[in-house]
């Protein structure tokens, strides 16, 4: 009989389906009152729209995420299980754990039913590989007691149903995306720059009439506007007009609608940003940006959006654990590295930690990639202790 690692691929190949083959469908679905399409797959277009997807998905992914034992004292170590190599390294043989974390966070803020990846089991139950479905290609099923079961298409046609415990699922709260929550901005704002565009192709210039002295026939007046928008018009714009007898060119002026027009712009970059939760600054929009608030806003990011996201995710990767292993193992992402000040206010925080005896010497050269040295385990004040050493000798780790 078969072994399951050697079947693997039969059972889960996923399906044609992709986000592109999608965004027809989509298009028509989640129509806006701009009458612009606003599919996952078209929103991605918009610059706001990619920047901010990206900084979620890359920052998450820029993580790293390890598996902890808790220790009966209170503390944690690195556990020995398999499932910690493959979120900390490799989940499969073929994908980084940073990509494999950016494209499931990036499925989920574009999918409604969020990032689905296939937990392929070998003898004992053990996870021998984590394995990213495309969203299109799995269907969530709920028994009445609200239990879910996963249904993965077949490349070959039919469905293949698993357990929760051999799918991690990265779902959105109320099956709704943040992209699609945004689709009223994002086509209010594809609907601006294709204006844009359309001012820029006649030249970019208020549109103009064409004065006569006295009155015109139709056919007169229907070949003077063909003639000048195929001299003027388009890439022929700027050029030098060349008007017949009695006709006069009058451009029509700006209005405050027009003047408006980039400011409005601006404000559906806002819009989009606080759809997805990310602050403008890190769209590069640095219109209400100091030098004081800068770091607020960032550690905003962290403390409202990704904090929560990583909550979400150490709960699903628990689901693949046993009920025992639930017991003492527990998923973590290190933050460290987003949190960490500027030299200066850094290294008066570690001075201050040293004093109050906080943290030792060598837990803090272990922030900052050092090696230890002799003695530096002690918890001193080195203010107050006398008869230290003048000079510690740094060892090697």
């Amino acid at each position: 009989m078969a072994m399951w690692p050697f079947t693997r691929k039969e059972h889960w190949a996923e399906d044609a389906k992709s986000l592109e083959a999608l965004a027809e469908f989509f298009a028509a679905a989640n129509g806006t009152a701009s009458k612009i399409a606003a599919s996952p797959a078209v929103a991605l277009q918009c610059p706001p729209v990619f920047r901010a997807v990206a900084v979620r998905s890359e920052v998450l992914g820029a993580l790293p995420l390890h598996l902890h034992r808790r220790l009966d004292h209170g503390g944690k170590e690195r556990a020995d299980h398999p499932l910690a190599d493959l979120l900390a390294q490799r989940p499969n043989g073929w994908t980084s754990a940073p990509l494999f974390l950016m494209e499931m966070e990036r499925d989920s803020l574009l999918n409604d039913a969020g990032a689905f990846a296939l937990a392929n089991r070998v003898g004992g139950g053990r996870i021998h590989e984590l394995v990213r479905l495309t969203p299109g290609t799995v269907t969530v099923e709920t028994d009445p007691g609200g239990e879910p079961r996963y249904l993965v298409s077949r490349k070959g046609g039919g469905q293949r149903a698993y357990g929760w415990t051999d799918v991690l699922h990265i779902p959105n709260v109320g099956n709704l995306c943040p992209v699609k929550a945004a689709r009223e901005a994002i086509g209010l704002y594809r609907a601006m720059e294709g204006h844009a565009g359309r001012i820029f192709s006649n030249g970019g210039r208020p549109s103009g009439v064409l004065k006569a002295k006295g009155s015109l026939k139709e056919a007169t007046i229907k070949r003077l506007k063909e003639s000048w928008n195929r001299a003027h018009a388009g890439d022929a714009s700027g050029g030098t007009a060349i008007l017949e007898d009695g006709i006069d060119f009058q451009a029509l002026a700006s209005t405050s609608v027009d003047l408006q027009f980039h400011e409005l712009r601006g404000f559906q970059v806002v819009e989009i940003a606080r759809a997805l939760g990310v602050p403008p600054t890190l769209l590069f929009d640095f219109g209400r940006a100091t030098w004081g608030n800068a770091e607020q806003m960032a550690q905003a990011f962290l403390t409202f959006t990704l904090l929560p996201r990583l909550k979400l995710w150490c709960g699903a990767i628990s689901r693949l654990l046993s009920a025992e292993e639930q017991k003492t193992l527990v998923p973590e992402f290190v933050v460290d590295g987003l949190v960490q000040a500027d030299i200066a206010a850094r290294f008066a925080a570690y001075s201050s930690a040293v004093s109050s005896r906080i943290l030792n010497p060598n837990e803090i050269r272990a922030m900052e990639n050092r090696p230890p040295y002799a003695g530096g385990e002690r918890f001193e004040n080195p203010n107050t202790t006398s008869g230290a050493p003048a000079a510690q000798q740094e060892v090697a780790a």
